[in-house]
């Protein structure tokens, strides 16, 4: 019988796919990467036209003489990476490093790790696609001259370890753009008010808005504010309209990566790493009991909402059994997103009858709380539109006009599965429903508040994949990776779900924007991502990029080693004093993250370990709780007398005691409880 194999990126996709293949097929995995750019120099030859020099990744040589082994012994090599410029790029790879036969290599494609959808990849192989490997290469040639070129400018001038990219110097200047908008904004104030109305014949009042005259009217003082009180005392108010309407309300798209990154972090609070994570695990398959591994959801590295067609009608046939006919919709379309590369799908179940409840007992927690996400948001964009019966109503009082509105939903539709946020829909009233045209109505309160305008909010990485998205930086597969980078290099640090700048962040910041403009420059970004797009369509040479890129770069650096002054950035002074010497130990950062150095080095070489303080005291002794983590890596919280005090809690500890029993409180989630589970007081923050 003839023998074939295949070779997927992950081991974990092996087990999956051997599964559905039988005895006459080998699965093998490549580890994803198994050529790329050497690591101690650019590899890139500028002198020959910017031939890039490719070797083996070091470590997996033993790999590829097992792979080279299968690959000979097999009739048929079928080469099954990621269906994106990447996949394809490794596929390429692959075909040199092995010495494949192109007579008996065949490049198969699958948008999911189902048995029909690898089964119908095998009966339809292809060539590999070089548009889209010289589309990967053009990216990797660019990122790699913008980050081995620029970095060691920043080692010169700041100090060792610091990098620049192509991407994530972008995103580094978005946040900083924003830390300055914070920093430089000015509060404006203003007041708004609000009366409430007695209705004839309703015991609750009406509670109206100010709207102004024929047009809205700003209050920006408390003397105008006074003023308009005065002129409205007294005055006779009378319904003067009513409008009774309908609204309706499209369901959402399915989940791009972009889309997925951002509901998970702001309705499961995931990072955009987690999120890549479990979606990762989620796509190459799961061992469900009755089942067997399947793949769960479509790949997760996409930015278009085009769905297959046997997707949708599977979903039409769903949603019509189990909601009824008049919940399912005919789907609508994304017109905004015209840089979709539309070879994808969008994120989906790859079955939409494994409903989250069946599978739920297979699943970790955080397995099964984004793969019912996909799945709520995939069933609901399948469905048919909510609607809102709306009323609306102007109130004169003297010369002015107030206004108050409601909504209520008639039709729930789509939002019977996936419940979207909406302040317009929690500011309906019943109210509204007995008032008509005409009715006189009276005054029982004013109610005037000042506010003052607030800043625009930091950043969170949900917010930053939105405007990274929208402004055309990076592309799905970049998002997660970008931001990783620049929290790990300390450029950014996260509190609570907020990005901040660190003072390194800002020094690199400046000095990328002095020295290299064209570099964060948003709109250069954005058009370096469309040219790549057009070689991946085949319009665009992949060295005509380069070409036209490097020079302007090289300028751009001997420049900047010339002119750019040295920056110090200082280190953070503790009141921790080095035993050594008596100096205060400073903050430095290492390959693990902080540690205390004293500031006398070299002649004082003193450490020490940097625990963190939260800014609790010690139930036991009174000193600071402070973050530790187990040689393992899992996070806890103890005392900073250790081991004299023997503290310790896997949760966040918090201030106040238990009221009920005096035991100290941890957090939990969007709950304090009782650390002493007999007790099990809880409430919630």
């Amino acid at each position: 019988m003839a023998k074939n194999l295949v070779i997927v990126e992950s081991p974990a996709k092996v087990k999956t796919i051997k599964k559905f293949l039988g005895a006459r097929y080998e699965v093998e995995a490549s580890m994803g990467h198994v050529r790329d750019l050497p690591k101690s120099q650019l590899g890139i030859d500028v002198e020959h036209d910017f031939d890039p020099k490719y070797i083996t990744i070091r470590g997996k040589g033993d790999l590829l003489a097992k792979l080279r082994k299968e690959a000979k012994n097999a009739d048929h090599v079928y080469l099954a990476t990621d269906p994106d410029r990447e996949g394809e790029a490794i596929s390429w790879h692959l075909v040199t490093a092995l010495n494949l036969d192109p007579k008996r290599m065949h490049r198969i494609t699958f948008n999911e790790i189902t048995k029909n959808a690898v089964k119908a990849s095998l009966k339809n192989p292809r060539d590999i696609n070089m548009d889209l490997v010289d589309a990967q290469q053009a990216r990797r040639i660019v990122d790699r001259m913008v980050g081995y070129e620029i970095s060691p400018v920043l080692w010169k001038k700041v100090k060792r370890g610091l990098s620049a990219g192509r991407v994530q110097s972008v995103a580094l200047r978005l946040i900083a753009k924003r830390e300055k908008e914070i920093a430089d904004f000015i509060p404006a104030e203003y007041w708004t008010l609000d009366a409430d109305f007695e209705v004839p014949g309703q015991k609750k009042p009406l509670t109206a808005a100010f709207y102004g005259t024929s047009s809205k009217m700003q209050i920006s003082s408390e003397t105008e504010m006074k003023e308009l009180l005065q002129k409205l005392e007294g005055a006779a108010a009378e319904v003067t309209d009513v409008r009774h309407g309908e609204r309706t309300r499209k369901p959402p798209l399915p989940y791009t990566t972009s889309t997925l990154q951002q509901d998970a972090s702001n309705r499961l609070g995931f990072s955009t790493s987690k999120t890549m994570r479990i979606a990762q695990q989620l796509y190459e398959g799961v061992d469900l009991s009755k089942e067997g591994t399947v793949g769960l959801i479509t790949y997760l590295r996409t930015d278009s909402t085009r769905v297959a067609e046997e997707a949708e009608a599977a979903a039409e046939s769903y949603i019509r059994e189990q909601y009824g006919d008049d919940h399912y919709g005919k789907p609508h379309q994304d017109q905004k997103n015209r840089n979709a590369q539309d070879a994808h799908e969008a994120i989906r179940p790859t079955d939409i009858n494994r409903s989250p409840a069946s599978v739920k007992e297979s699943l970790s927690r955080d397995q099964f709380r984004l793969y019912q996400l996909i799945w709520k948001r995939f069933t609901a964009s399948r469905m048919a539109q909510a609607v809102y019966d709306t009323a609306a109503v102007r109130i004169g009082v003297g010369e002015y006009v107030f206004t108050a509105s409601a909504s209520k939903i008639r039709f729930a539709g789509f939002m019977d599965v996936y419940a979207e946020e909406d302040s317009a829909d929690k500011a309906g009233s019943g109210s509204l429903k007995n008032i008509e045209k005409g009715m006189k109505l009276t005054a029982v309160s004013m109610n005037p508040e000042q506010h003052f305008t607030q800043p625009p909010a930091h950043f969170t990485e949900a917010s930053l994949v939105k405007t990274m998205e929208e402004k055309g930086i990076g592309r799905p597969s970049t998002y997660a990776p970008t931001i990783s980078t620049i929290l790990a290099r300390h450029y950014i640090t996260k509190e609570q779900k907020s990005l901040y700048i660190t003072e390194l962040g800002e020094v690199v910041d400046s000095i990328m924007l002095q020295a290299f403009p064209q570099i964060v420059n948003e709109d250069f970004t954005a058009n370096m991502e469309t040219l790549l797009d057009g070689v991946a369509e085949g319009k665009v040479e992949w060295k005509t990029i380069v070409r036209n890129f490097y020079p302007d770069l090289e300028e751009e650096v001997v420049k900047a080693r010339e002119e750019l002054a040295e920056v110090k950035v200082e280190d953070e002074v503790t009141d921790v004093i080095c035993e050594n010497c008596g100096r205060n130990m400073v903050i430095k950062y290492g390959p693990h993250g902080k540690f205390l150095a004293c500031p006398g080095f070299p002649e004082c070489r003193n450490t020490r370990p940097y625990f963190e303080k939260v800014g609790v005291k010690c139930p036991q002794c009174g000193s600071e709780v402070v973050l530790k983590r187990t040689r393992k890596g899992r996070r806890y919280f103890g005392c900073e007398n250790n081991p004299e005090c023997s503290f310790m809690s896997w949760s966040m500890p918090i201030e106040k005691p238990c009221p009920r029993c005096g035991s100290y409180m941890v957090k939990k989630g969007n709950k304090n409880v009782c650390s002493d589970e007999k007790c099990g007081y809880s409430e919630n923050v």
